[in-house]
């Protein structure tokens, strides 16, 4: 046996061990299918270790565990994100709905119905959609955690958009339990001309495995913002699949403070012409914080653009990782594609990992990367110190102009105020 065969062997044995007392959620026809492939899948590739290309920066070892690793509670003492904004609540605590936190699911032009009550039934629309663009992403690269919680997710919330929505849902994950484990699995399929927004915020859980998936069909638009919870101990890992249609847009930012562990993986395919997609992100981290954000989009139709602008500021040792791909396949002619990686080090004691990538295989594109790491300028810090601001605002003011270009990513302007006051706030405590 060959030691890359040998290597294989006893990661599917230590799956097949760490699988070993799990069982399958109950449900319909449709559900139980889904449910048996992803385990399938992942029982082929295993679950991943630091010996896999993806995870070497990054250790899976407490996102694979038997045992959730215990978080304590964290409390902000401060008024939720996103608050002041219309929206339509759905609350779930260490992955328990919460009904009476709740709002109404009745909105004009969509239909929202949780997991749970969905995979009763033995037919549904979700058949066509869950699972579906998770196992589309385990290629080229496998994504065995994503697998994971198709698997294993016994509830999360699925929306049907059949028009243009008013007011953003925003689903509210809470944390109460210290060694709560929660699986949570969306989905999102807006029909062809309509435009819906999606706001997330919350810690969720002890160790959270969250699965999004989102269809945007010809010339619809989906918007997603969404704040990983404050909790210093939590660990997470998040999932994006989203397949894109005709004239179409999908643009999603994450703001991530805090936490032990988060990884977020965005899988997006831009599948025919004219398509658009931006994905972004915020990072702001200190002390015992790894953060890692792994993206890969593919380009098969023409003239698409897709951007990726990630920011992340580290200090008292924190680690940030990226690791991003740009993928044209042949045909996918006028591509423009942007990718951006950048880290503000506060100290000599942080560090930021970067792994950017691009494969193409068209000849008439507009493709870029870039990745950079390193301190404040001090020329900007004593320009702002010469006028009189002191050394912490100038250095806090330094710091949000670094971060501005990934909230620019979010388009509604009241949303993104609201992003830049808590990192202001965020910071201004860190000062004291």
């Amino acid at each position: 046996m060959s030691r890359a065969a040998a290597a294989l062997a006893a990661k599917r044995e230590a799956t097949e061990e760490r699988l070993a007392p799990l069982a399958l959620p109950q449900g319909g026809a449709w559900a139980t299918e889904a449910r048996q492939g992803a385990m399938a899948r992942l029982r082929e590739m295993g679950l991943p270790n630091r010996r896999d290309e993806y995870w070497r920066y990054t250790d899976p070892a407490a996102l694979t565990a038997a045992e959730a690793p215990q978080a304590a509670v964290f409390d902000a003492g401060e008024t939720p994100l996103f608050d002041d904004i219309d929206r339509l609540k759905i609350v779930f605590v260490d992955g328990v709905f919460d009904a009476e936190a709740s709002d109404s699911f009745d909105e004009e032009a969509v239909e929202i119905i949780r997991l749970s009550d969905a995979a009763a039934n033995d037919i549904h629309w979700a058949k066509s959609l869950y699972g579906v663009l998770e196992a589309r992403g385990q290629t080229p690269v496998a994504r065995p955690l994503a697998a994971l919680n198709t698997a294993l997710a016994s509830d999360g919330v699925l929306i049907r958009v059949t028009g243009r929505v008013a007011r953003p849902v925003s689903i509210i994950y809470r944390h109460a339990e210290t060694t709560s484990d929660v699986y949570l699995h969306n989905l999102v399929q807006i029909e062809k001309g309509g435009d819906f927004t999606l706001l997330e915020n919350g810690p969720a859980a002890a160790r959270f495995n969250k699965v999004l998936e989102v269809e945007v069909a010809d010339g619809a638009a989906f918007h997603h913002v969404r704040a990983q919870g404050r909790d210093h101990e939590r660990h997470a890992a998040t999932h994006i699949f989203a397949r894109l249609g005709r004239e179409s847009l999908f643009k999603s930012f994450t703001l991530t403070v805090n936490g032990a562990l988060t990884r977020n993986e965005a899988v997006i395919e831009l599948t025919s012409d004219d398509a658009v997609a931006h994905v972004a992100g915020a990072a702001v981290g200190d002390g015992a914080f790894h953060h890692d954000d792994t993206v890969f989009i593919t380009h098969e139709g023409e003239r698409c653009e897709s951007r990726q602008v990630f920011k992340k500021v580290l200090r008292n040792g924190a680690t940030g990782v990226f690791q991003g791909k740009i993928l044209v396949k042949a045909g996918a002619q006028k591509t423009d594609g942007y990718q951006i990686s950048q880290s503000l080090l506060l100290d000599g004691d942080s560090q930021f990992l970067a792994k950017p990538e691009l494969e193409i295989y068209a000849d008439d594109v507009i493709c870029s990367h870039g990745s950079t790491s390193g301190a404040i300028d001090d020329e900007a810090l004593f320009y702002l110190r010469s006028r009189g601001v002191p050394e912490t605002e100038a250095q806090d003011l330094l710091v949000l102009a670094f971060l501005a270009e990934a909230i620019d990513e979010i388009e509604d302007e009241a949303i993104a105020a609201d992003i830049l006051s808590r990192l202001e706030a965020w910071l201004a405590r860190r000062s004291r």
